[in-house]
């Protein structure tokens, strides 16, 4: 079985209608062009910085979600919202809304690694300031198959998606901002790594770069293959990065290579 999956590369404004109009035009072109699941970047309706989380914040339920919602179904699409600055009890979360072909949410997933780092001669940014983090796991159940779903800074915890693997993930769809120090440093390198060391396909969907915005994003969206190679990569204007999800083929790659059956989960 295959299917098409189509990631979003898109810039981000200060105007939060701007942005959901420019992710709305994304959505429909890639639905055009035959893409059956559709991903959106982290904090696609936000400007990504501390200072504006709350701002923007809405209650689950809120505008994105409904709009975000109307276009799965209208679409016939599974969404993956990216993720947006979510309130609840006056807290804020970085929250990932997924939807069915039916508008209907399968999936909430707040980021559960919060991104606070200080790098010499770098960057510094402490999500936690603000941000409240998640508890949960998140896997969403599609006609297609099992699809993971995290946020960013969670993508720097390998057992979070080995965790995701054994409970039958066949592709993991990461929203991700990473910035112009990490970037270049780590985004290709770890994005191979997770769809490697776990045989399943790996899609992270960035913000494009502006580089008039508050923050810098790397961009590069991308897929790999379960056997770490490249099947869709952009670089970092606004762009939709489109690849065949091929499940037969992660059946193959784990049969030639049973790294899976070979773990010794006794001794670790």
């Amino acid at each position: 079985m295959t299917f098409q999956l189509a990631l979003c590369q898109m810039k981000v404004s200060m105007e939060k209608r701007q942005n959901l109009a420019v992710a709305e035009s994304m959505i429909r072109e890639a639905a055009g062009k035959g893409a059956e699941v559709v991903a959106l970047p982290e904090m696609f309706n936000c400007p990504y910085s501390n200072r504006f989380f709350r701002e923007y914040a809405e209650q689950d339920g809120g505008e994105t979600v409904r709009y975000l919602s109307s276009l799965a179904r209208e679409l016939k699409i599974y969404l993956v919202g990216g993720s947006i600055p979510e309130l609840e009890n006056d807290n804020v979360y970085n929250t990932s809304f997924s939807f069915n072909k039916e508008g209907e949410i399968i999936g909430k997933h707040r980021k559960l690694h919060l991104f606070d780092i200080d790098v010499k001669g770098g960057i510094r940014f402490m999500e936690s300031e603000t941000l409240t983090p998640g508890e949960n796991v998140t896997m969403l159940d599609t006609e297609f198959c099992k699809i993971g779903v995290a946020i960013c800074y969670d993508v720097r915890f390998p057992e979070l998606f080995r965790k995701m693997t054994l409970d039958g993930a066949k592709l993991v769809i990461l929203p991700g901002a990473f910035n112009m120090t990490t970037g270049p440093a780590h985004w290709d390198l770890t994005m191979r790594a997770r769809a490697l060391d776990n045989q399943l396909y790996f899609a992270a969907v960035s913000p494009a770069r502006d580089t008039e915005g508050p923050y810098q994003a790397y961009g590069n969206s991308c897929v790999v293959n379960p056997w770490g190679d490249y099947c869709g990569r952009t670089d970092a204007r606004e762009s939709i990065v489109y690849a065949k999800i091929d499940l037969d083929y992660i059946e193959e790659i784990r049969s030639q290579l049973p790294l899976l059956r070979h773990r010794r989960p006794s001794l670790y």
